[in-house]
């Protein structure tokens, strides 16, 4: 039988995949921006990344396991779904716009999701709400530094 982790992952790694619809010439576009000087964290993006999606699925290992198959479940795994590609969706609807006004609403837009999806957990879970933490605190930073780059690049506003 299929696990309920084995699902929860499969989905996330589906939609991960969404990030990879960018042409080569939207990667040059924002390899040519500037960048704010206190960005020297760069290089570790994708290991933060990597960290908040784990923890972001294995929160909602714990709220299906407390109550699996329920209908108040399939909406919060729904919520963490729309999380996701809310969160996916960033680099190649920003790419393709080619547009940091674009990344920058779309990661407030995230923000938001993710602070309702964590509240509605909490009763819950608290490790699953506990899980989710890593992104509160990093879409602020990312979202931040997007909006930043407006200012450093006018012209891709």
């Amino acid at each position: 039988m299929i696990k309920s982790w084995m699902v929860i992952g499969g989905v996330a790694i589906l939609v991960a995949l969404g990030a990879n619809l960018m042409q080569p010439s939207d990667r040059q576009w924002f390899k040519r921006l500037q960048r704010p000087r206190w960005l020297t964290f760069e290089a570790a993006i994708p290991i933060i990344w990597t960290v908040i999606f784990i923890c972001g699925g294995w929160s909602a290992y714990i709220v299906w396991e407390r109550n699996p198959g329920t209908t108040s479940t399939w909406l919060l795994m729904s919520l963490y779904l729309i999380l996701e590609i809310a969160i996916i969706a960033y680099t190649p609807v920003m790419f393709r716009l080619r547009s940091l006004k674009a990344g920058t609403i779309i990661g407030g837009t995230g923000f938001f999701i993710g602070l309702i999806l964590t509240l509605v957990v909490l009763p819950i879970s608290g490790w699953a709400a506990l899980l989710l933490v890593p992104f509160l605190l990093w879409s602020p930073i990312g979202t931040y530094t997007t909006w930043e780059m407006v200012r450093l690049n006018p012209q891709d506003a």
